[in-house]
Protein backbone atom coordinates (compact mmCIF):
# COMPACT_ATOMS: atom_id res chain seq x y z
CA UNK A 1 0.00 0.00 0.00
CA UNK A 2 1.35 3.39 -1.00
CA UNK A 3 0.65 6.84 0.30
CA UNK A 4 1.85 10.06 -1.28
CA UNK A 5 1.16 13.62 -0.18
CA UNK A 6 2.36 17.11 -0.93
CA UNK A 7 3.09 19.51 1.92
CA UNK A 8 3.43 23.11 0.77
CA UNK A 9 4.73 25.73 3.18
CA UNK A 10 2.79 28.98 3.00
CA UNK A 11 2.67 32.18 5.04
CA UNK A 12 -0.16 30.59 7.03
CA UNK A 13 1.64 27.31 7.71
CA UNK A 14 1.62 24.00 5.90
CA UNK A 15 -1.05 22.97 3.41
CA UNK A 16 -1.41 19.31 2.49
CA UNK A 17 -2.87 17.55 -0.50
CA UNK A 18 -2.83 13.92 -1.44
CA UNK A 19 -1.43 13.25 -4.84
CA UNK A 20 -1.75 10.61 -7.50
CA UNK A 21 1.55 9.47 -8.89
CA UNK A 22 0.06 7.33 -11.66
CA UNK A 23 0.92 9.93 -14.33
CA UNK A 24 4.35 10.73 -12.89
CA UNK A 25 7.10 8.95 -14.79
CA UNK A 26 10.22 10.94 -13.92
CA UNK A 27 11.66 13.03 -11.12
CA UNK A 28 11.14 16.06 -13.34
CA UNK A 29 7.41 15.26 -13.58
CA UNK A 30 7.27 14.94 -9.79
CA UNK A 31 9.08 18.26 -9.31
CA UNK A 32 6.68 19.98 -11.72
CA UNK A 33 3.70 18.55 -9.83
CA UNK A 34 5.14 19.85 -6.56
CA UNK A 35 5.86 23.31 -7.97
CA UNK A 36 2.22 23.58 -9.09
CA UNK A 37 1.20 23.17 -5.43
CA UNK A 38 3.01 26.35 -4.43
CA UNK A 39 2.41 29.41 -6.57
CA UNK A 40 4.79 31.49 -4.44
CA UNK A 41 7.84 29.24 -4.96
CA UNK A 42 7.73 28.23 -1.30
CA UNK A 43 9.09 24.93 -0.04
CA UNK A 44 7.10 21.88 -1.09
CA UNK A 45 7.72 18.41 0.30
CA UNK A 46 6.59 15.28 -1.49
CA UNK A 47 6.23 12.50 1.05
CA UNK A 48 5.96 8.93 -0.24
CA UNK A 49 5.75 5.71 1.73
CA UNK A 50 5.26 2.05 1.06
CA UNK A 51 3.91 0.50 4.23
CA UNK A 52 6.62 -1.09 6.37
CA UNK A 53 9.17 -1.05 3.53
CA UNK A 54 10.54 2.42 2.75
CA UNK A 55 9.75 6.13 2.66
CA UNK A 56 11.01 9.01 0.61
CA UNK A 57 11.14 12.77 0.94
CA UNK A 58 11.52 15.05 -2.06
CA UNK A 59 12.05 18.71 -1.30
CA UNK A 60 11.48 21.39 -3.91
CA UNK A 61 12.46 24.97 -3.12
CA UNK A 62 11.32 27.18 -5.99
CA UNK A 63 13.24 26.39 -9.16
CA UNK A 64 16.13 24.68 -7.34
CA UNK A 65 16.89 21.05 -8.16
CA UNK A 66 14.91 18.60 -6.04
CA UNK A 67 16.60 17.27 -2.91
CA UNK A 68 15.83 13.62 -2.24
CA UNK A 69 16.10 11.22 0.67
CA UNK A 70 15.08 7.55 0.45
CA UNK A 71 15.13 5.42 3.60
CA UNK A 72 15.95 2.10 1.88
CA UNK A 73 17.14 2.24 -1.72
CA UNK A 74 16.96 -1.51 -2.32
CA UNK A 75 13.35 -1.69 -1.13
CA UNK A 76 12.43 1.42 -3.13
CA UNK A 77 14.10 -0.01 -6.25
CA UNK A 78 11.53 -2.79 -6.28
CA UNK A 79 8.77 -0.19 -6.41
CA UNK A 80 7.59 1.72 -9.46
CA UNK A 81 7.27 4.88 -7.34
CA UNK A 82 10.63 4.39 -5.68
CA UNK A 83 12.23 3.97 -9.09
CA UNK A 84 11.25 7.59 -9.86
CA UNK A 85 13.34 8.83 -6.92
CA UNK A 86 16.40 6.64 -7.46
CA UNK A 87 18.24 8.67 -10.05
CA UNK A 88 21.74 7.81 -11.25
CA UNK A 89 23.04 10.87 -9.38
CA UNK A 90 21.36 9.80 -6.14
CA UNK A 91 22.87 6.33 -6.44
CA UNK A 92 26.32 7.72 -7.27
CA UNK A 93 26.69 6.25 -10.73
CA UNK A 94 27.17 7.53 -14.24
CA UNK A 95 24.01 8.11 -16.28
CA UNK A 96 23.34 5.17 -18.58
CA UNK A 97 25.39 2.70 -16.52
CA UNK A 98 23.88 -0.51 -17.93
CA UNK A 99 25.25 -2.66 -15.11
CA UNK A 100 23.13 -0.79 -12.58
CA UNK A 101 20.07 0.04 -14.68
CA UNK A 102 16.89 0.10 -12.62
CA UNK A 103 14.92 -0.76 -15.76
CA UNK A 104 16.36 -4.26 -15.50
CA UNK A 105 14.50 -4.81 -12.22
CA UNK A 106 11.57 -7.17 -12.43
CA UNK A 107 8.65 -5.12 -11.15
CA UNK A 108 6.32 -8.09 -10.88
CA UNK A 109 3.74 -6.82 -8.42
CA UNK A 110 5.68 -7.68 -5.28
CA UNK A 111 6.33 -3.98 -4.87
CA UNK A 112 2.66 -3.68 -3.90
CA UNK A 113 3.00 -6.25 -1.15
CA UNK A 114 1.70 -9.16 -3.20
CA UNK A 115 3.39 -12.48 -2.49
CA UNK A 116 6.17 -13.41 -4.85
CA UNK A 117 5.31 -16.56 -6.75
CA UNK A 118 8.35 -16.92 -8.99
CA UNK A 119 11.10 -19.02 -7.41
CA UNK A 120 13.92 -17.81 -9.64
CA UNK A 121 16.20 -15.01 -8.49
CA UNK A 122 16.43 -12.77 -11.58
CA UNK A 123 16.19 -9.56 -9.52
CA UNK A 124 19.12 -10.40 -7.24
CA UNK A 125 21.79 -9.08 -9.60
CA UNK A 126 19.91 -5.82 -10.14
CA UNK A 127 19.34 -5.44 -6.38
CA UNK A 128 23.08 -5.77 -5.78
CA UNK A 129 23.63 -2.56 -7.76
CA UNK A 130 21.34 -0.64 -5.42
CA UNK A 131 22.52 -0.17 -1.84
CA UNK A 132 20.49 -1.43 1.08
CA UNK A 133 19.76 1.42 3.45
CA UNK A 134 19.32 5.16 3.08
CA UNK A 135 20.51 7.24 0.14
CA UNK A 136 20.28 10.88 -0.73
CA UNK A 137 20.37 14.17 1.13
CA UNK A 138 20.26 13.27 4.81
CA UNK A 139 20.03 16.96 5.73
CA UNK A 140 16.98 17.55 3.54
CA UNK A 141 14.83 18.53 6.56
CA UNK A 142 17.48 19.93 8.95
CA UNK A 143 16.32 23.54 8.68
CA UNK A 144 12.70 22.42 9.14
CA UNK A 145 13.31 20.70 12.48
CA UNK A 146 14.17 17.11 11.52
CA UNK A 147 17.88 16.43 11.95
CA UNK A 148 19.89 13.94 9.93
CA UNK A 149 20.05 11.63 12.95
CA UNK A 150 16.28 11.81 13.51
CA UNK A 151 15.53 11.22 9.82
CA UNK A 152 17.84 8.20 9.71
CA UNK A 153 16.25 6.69 12.83
CA UNK A 154 12.64 6.81 11.56
CA UNK A 155 10.80 3.56 10.91
CA UNK A 156 9.11 3.26 7.52
CA UNK A 157 5.73 2.51 9.12
CA UNK A 158 5.40 5.85 10.96
CA UNK A 159 8.01 8.10 9.32
CA UNK A 160 5.66 10.46 7.52
CA UNK A 161 3.61 11.06 10.64
CA UNK A 162 6.76 11.76 12.65
CA UNK A 163 8.06 14.16 9.98
CA UNK A 164 4.71 15.98 9.81
CA UNK A 165 4.61 16.26 13.59
CA UNK A 166 8.10 17.79 13.69
CA UNK A 167 7.04 20.28 11.00
CA UNK A 168 3.86 21.16 12.87
CA UNK A 169 1.82 19.73 10.00
CA UNK A 170 0.45 16.51 11.46
CA UNK A 171 -3.16 17.69 11.42
CA UNK A 172 -3.07 18.78 7.77
CA UNK A 173 -1.34 15.55 6.73
CA UNK A 174 -3.93 13.45 8.53
CA UNK A 175 -6.72 15.23 6.66
CA UNK A 176 -5.43 13.82 3.36
CA UNK A 177 -4.36 10.40 4.65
Amino acid sequence: MYFAALLARTEDGWEASDTELDDVETLSDLADLAREASPEDDTVLVLIEQEDAWFGVVRIDGEDDPRIYVSDAAAAARSSYGEILLTDELLGREPGDDDADLDSLDLDGTEDGEPETDDDDDGAAADAAVPHGPVGDREVLDDLGVSEKELHSLDADDALSAIAEALGASEVLETVR
